[in-house]
């Protein structure tokens, strides 16, 4: 027997993925236009090295980036080259797998993006 989830609908479907609540469409064609909004910003991207919750290996993190999500994930792609390693972005981050922070900041200042360290 299905349960009835006081919003209703489908979530996750195996041949369109993620749909979206609202229109109930896959979300990428979704039509009622609940994207993600932009995170706020203060104009720093704060980058930092990061190795809680991973097994003890280091991650480089960058946060703090007010940028749309399409421009976000080129901006991760574009670090994830510069540092010769893989990553993701997720969440309004970017995660880079190793300790590239200086190479980050350097990446980040380069194209005219405010960015300092953070963190210890």
């Amino acid at each position: 027997m299905k349960s009835k989830h006081p919003t209703g609908g489908l979530v996750y479907s195996t041949e369109a993925g993620r749909m979206c609540p609202g229109c109930r469409q896959p979300v990428a064609n979704c039509t009622c236009h609940q994207r993600p909004a932009v995170p706020a910003s203060d104009g720093v991207a704060r980058v930092l090295r990061e190795t809680k919750g991973r097994g003890g290996k280091a991650v480089t993190v960058v946060k703090g980036v007010g940028m749309e999500p399409a421009a976000l994930v080129a901006l991760g792609k574009q670090l994830r080259t510069t540092c010769g390693s893989g990553g993701t972005v997720k969440d309004g981050l970017i995660e880079i797998q190793g300790d590239h922070v200086e190479r980050v900041l350097a990446a980040l200042q380069a194209q005219g993006i405010k960015a300092k360290r953070a963190g210890g």
